[in-house]
């Protein structure tokens, strides 16, 4: 699954509801709503892009100037949606666990390295993945000592299954990349 595609996985049900709430004036309430929680995970870029797509009608390509790759992914996909609601992701795909561990591992180098916004991010993140409980809540326990610098696989995929430990080791793999980069 390449990079888009794994975007459009993971933010298949938020593109969809946008494209609902946004479209159909009953559904106002809703709209703020994803509007709100979406400014709370630090999206106020795309916030701001996605207002002026419902609020002033604007359907124009200069909309993704200064959005990230993942937020142009997704406002291109809600752009789209609202064209051809047959081209909306399927909220039902799974995203593929491997292709989040350079996410992870450049969040966790980050906090290690004392940015702060990154910190709160990965922080949040561990907190969710401990509430589902399982194969994630192990994946988040390990999250504080990656911040923390360590680095021993053995140590870290103690009673994991093997798709959280295949996790925890690519996370391994792209934080020496990082790491290595950064001396």
């Amino acid at each position: 699954m390449d990079k888009r595609a794994q975007i459009l996985a993971v933010h298949a049900a938020f593109i969809n509801q946008v494209v609902l709430s946004g479209s159909d004036p009953d559904r106002k309430d809703e709209f703020e709503q994803l509007m709100a929680m979406a400014k709370e995970h630090g999206w106020d870029e795309l916030v701001a892009v996605i207002r002026k797509i419902f609020n002033e009608g604007r359907r124009d390509i200069e909309l993704l100037n200064n959005l990230d790759e993942e937020d142009q992914v997704i406002t291109e996909a809600i752009l789209h949606g609202l064209q051809d609601p047959s081209t909306l992701p399927d909220p039902n795909q799974k995203p593929d666990p491997t292709m989040a561990a350079p996410g992870l591992a450049s969040m966790i180098h980050a906090a290690g390295s004392g940015n702060a916004q990154a910190l709160q991010i990965i922080a949040e993140m561990a907190d969710q993945m401990s509430r589902v409980g399982g194969p994630m809540a192990r994946l988040a326990a390990v999250i504080r000592p990656l911040i923390d610098g360590e680095r021993d696989p053995d140590l870290l995929c103690k009673r994991m299954d093997r798709n959280t430990e295949s996790m925890v080791l690519g996370i391994l793999d792209e934080l020496k990349r990082l790491e290595e980069g950064s001396d």
